[in-house]
């Protein structure tokens, strides 16, 4: 066989097309496999990189409430709106303490016990939560009594404390609020509405 020389060159050139074949073909395989994993990132990387910061808490300032809503003869429910220019978020239990009708600054405290687990709130403008207290009921008609013999407290408004502020409400019915001792009942508050 003349012309045909077999040595050590000769092996390597047969093989060197495949071997680049192989790797050519891997290479592609790979850069293939991430194109679209990485395609497949980059939106959900834009995405954590386009979301809000999470909502402030909700300041006395952008929350508004028209009254108390009478629900039982010791129990209202007050329902808070967002009015502010962003979303915030409400925690916890209010606090509450009887006024007149001056000022919500003269007022004096309740006790307030909490019920329920409290969870964070998120108000979107416009959106509201409620909190329902329960006062120790007077007991009888007009001049009624406390069951514990103390004298009955009756008041014209009460003021809840809430995001740092103060919001003087009275009874949807237009009458008072009449307990007995210093003590309320209040549930946390809980999303409402928008």
């Amino acid at each position: 066989m003349k012309g045909t020389t077999r040595g050590p060159m000769s092996g390597r050139m047969t093989g060197a097309p495949s071997r680049w074949l192989v790797a050519g073909a891997v290479t592609c395989g790979l850069v293939l496999a991430t194109g679209p994993a990485a395609a497949a990132q980059e939106p959900a990387a834009q995405a954590t990189a386009g979301q809000r910061a999470p909502a402030a808490p909700c300041a006395g300032d952008q929350l508004i409430a028209n009254s108390a809503e009478r629900i039982g003869g010791s129990q209202v429910r007050i329902t808070v709106i967002n009015d502010g220019p962003e979303a915030c978020v409400l925690r916890g239990f209010p606090t509450v303490a009887l006024a007149g009708q001056g000022s919500p600054d003269r007022n004096k405290p309740l006790n307030v016990v909490r019920q329920g687990q409290a969870n964070p709130v998120q108000l979107a403008v416009g959106g509201s939560a409620s909190t329902r207290l329960t006062f120790t009921p007077v007991l009888g008609e007009a001049d009624g009594y406390c069951a514990s013999g103390a004298e009955p407290t009756v008041a014209p408004s009460i003021v809840l404390g809430v995001g740092g502020g103060g919001l003087q409400l009275a009874p949807d019915d237009g009458g008072e609020f009449a307990l007995c001792g210093t003590t309320v009942r209040a549930t946390a508050f809980r999303g409402s509405g928008p």
